[in-house]
């Protein structure tokens, strides 16, 4: 067992690739390739819950927090000196579990909706799992750079191939979206490298603060990793591939095609590693967030196409969470990373939700349904469940990362973005409801009534209760999160200039006494 905990990550990069390499070798026989997938996808969920485990032993009460933990260094390529470096803080460990949870319920999403070339997608989807995990877990920035471009990749050919309608073209404006940003970035990976000798994560941030570079060139190194990430959130107004991803990708690729692999790079590698940058470009992308807060709230309203409207309401989720991370507080901080995980959960349970009325109904036009919870009565209960979660009612996850956001930005970042942020979650409620009022109630539309009921299989209640059920026990008890989110993230201090508040993020201990919210 001590040598299992003692590769855990390992094994956790490996068992999706693992298990890719079967689904590729496995006969073309019914559904071996998903059962071979599943199999392989709840494996790695249990190494991720093992892994929290593993974490959690080390500080039960975290009372040391902030070192990496399970951490793995070792020597790779000689010259330039790239090492196979791994390790988990309080940043990655839920990510990585988040990770490990979505990939079994994209398996079960998939199951009957991909019904021709079985294998190709499976093997892509366990690469792209891989790649994801590579990238929470990374601690070298060039072994961190190859994960980054193998995560887009897989994506890329996944919603060219699976595409509902015009797959190639969004699968082309994805992959030139995202992937262009990652030159500049590669660029100054290999600039730290030249002037630091090191692609040492945790090494860098001193390495920088004491290295003396030319001011402006240590800026537009800040910008090109800034850039490279708020493309793939994506934040206002670099947000122009999204609708059509959400639009075309299989349910099982729209889960992680936006959200959680820019914002974790912003905090671990933006703000972790430019901390002076950061906090100079927050004041402009506080303002972009509450515009694409607003923005993308009020085009969901008005949109006729439901994955159109969940790539709008994303824009304006997303833009929230950008908010809280760059308001440079400890509250706002810890609960834009809590928002993180809340918003990949509900967003999944949502995709899987909307992805059985498309393949009931075949097709994702709001005005063509109506009156459907009476037919479908399981279906609108967890509907209107997941809902709730998703537009912040009290005692569901969605509550919990909003009131630390928006009351960190009142109290410590400006009274009046934060009333335009409210708005902007004040709007995401009103689409929301009413998507679920157009879609469930109401007299019965011609395509509902026109065709049999044909409520929630047991394979997708097996997946939505569960989602539903942790929604409610993050609702209540937030603490199993925060505790470990917020050894990653140190109080606020004044910085030099005396009027921007500083979250400092760095491996060194934080007494418990001292968690709290710094002075305003």
């Amino acid at each position: 067992m001590n040598a299992i905990n003692d590769s855990i990550l390992t094994l956790i990069l490996l068992a999706p690739l693992g298990g890719a390499v079967l689904v590729a070798l496995a006969p073309e026989r019914g559904k071996l390739s998903n059962w071979i997938a599943l199999l392989t996808t709840l494996a790695t969920f249990g190494l991720t819950l093992q892994m929290a485990l593993q974490f959690f032993s080390v500080h039960p009460g975290f009372e040391r927090p902030g070192s990496f933990q399970l951490e793995i260094n070792r020597p790779w390529i000689e010259s330039p000196a790239i090492f196979y470096h791994v390790g988990i803080d309080g940043l990655s460990l839920w990510l990585v579990v988040l990770a490990g949870l979505l990939a079994p319920i994209g398996v079960l999403a998939s199951w009957n909706a991909i019904k021709e070339r079985r294998k190709v997608f499976f093997v892509l989807f366990l690469v792209q799992q891989t790649a994801m995990f590579g990238v929470f877990i990374s601690l070298d920035l060039m072994l961190y750079y190859g994960f980054w471009e193998l995560s887009l990749v897989p994506m890329a050919i996944l919603i060219a191939m699976y595409g509902r309608k015009d797959g190639p073209k969004a699968a082309l404006k994805f992959f030139l979206f995202t992937f262009i940003p990652s030159a500049p970035l590669l660029v100054a990976i290999l600039w730290l490298y030249a002037k630091t000798g090191s692609f040492n994560v945790i090494e860098l941030p001193a390495l920088i603060a004491g290295g003396h570079f030319p001011a402006a060139a240590l800026c537009w190194v800040a910008f090109a990793f800034l850039f490279a990430f708020a493309v793939k959130v994506p934040i206002f107004p670099l947000h122009g591939w999204l609708s059509d991803a959400f639009s075309e990708a299989p349910v099982a690729l729209s889960m992680i095609v936006a959200g959680k692999l820019g914002l974790y790079s912003m905090l671990r590698f933006h703000i972790g590693l430019f901390p002076v940058q950061a906090q100079a470009a927050a004041p402009y992308l506080i303002a972009l967030a509450v515009i694409g807060l607003l923005y993308g709230a009020c085009l969901a309203l008005v949109q006729r196409d439901f994955w159109k409207l969940m790539a709008f309401a994303a824009l304006s989720h997303l833009s929230l969470i950008v908010l809280g991370v760059y308001g440079f507080t400890f509250i706002g901080s810890s609960g834009a990373v809590f928002q993180i995980l809340s918003h990949e959960v509900v967003d999944a349970a949502l995709f899987v939700l909307l992805g059985a009325l498309y393949d009931r109904y075949a097709t994702s036009q709001i005005n063509t349904y109506g009156g459907l919870a009476a037919k479908l009565p399981s279906t609108a209960t967890l509907f209107v469940v997941i809902t709730l979660a998703m537009i912040g009612l009290p005692i569901l996850s969605g509550f919990v990362g909003e009131f630390l956001i928006l009351s960190s930005t009142f109290s410590g970042v400006s009274r009046g973005w934060a009333v335009a942020a409210s708005l902007g979650v004040i709007l995401g409620a009103t689409y929301m409801l009413t998507l679920v009022q157009k879609i469930f109630y109401g007299p019965q539309s011609e395509l509902i009534a026109s065709r049999p009921g044909n409520d929630l299989h047991f394979r997708e209640l097996v997946v939505l209760w569960p989602v539903a059920v942790l929604t409610l026990v993050m609702g209540v008890a937030p603490s199993i999160w925060l505790s470990a989110i917020q050894t990653y993230i140190h109080p606020p201090q004044p910085s030099m200039a005396g009027h921007i508040m500083r979250v400092t993020i760095t491996s060194s201990p934080m007494p418990p006494s001292s968690r709290g919210e710094g002075p305003q």
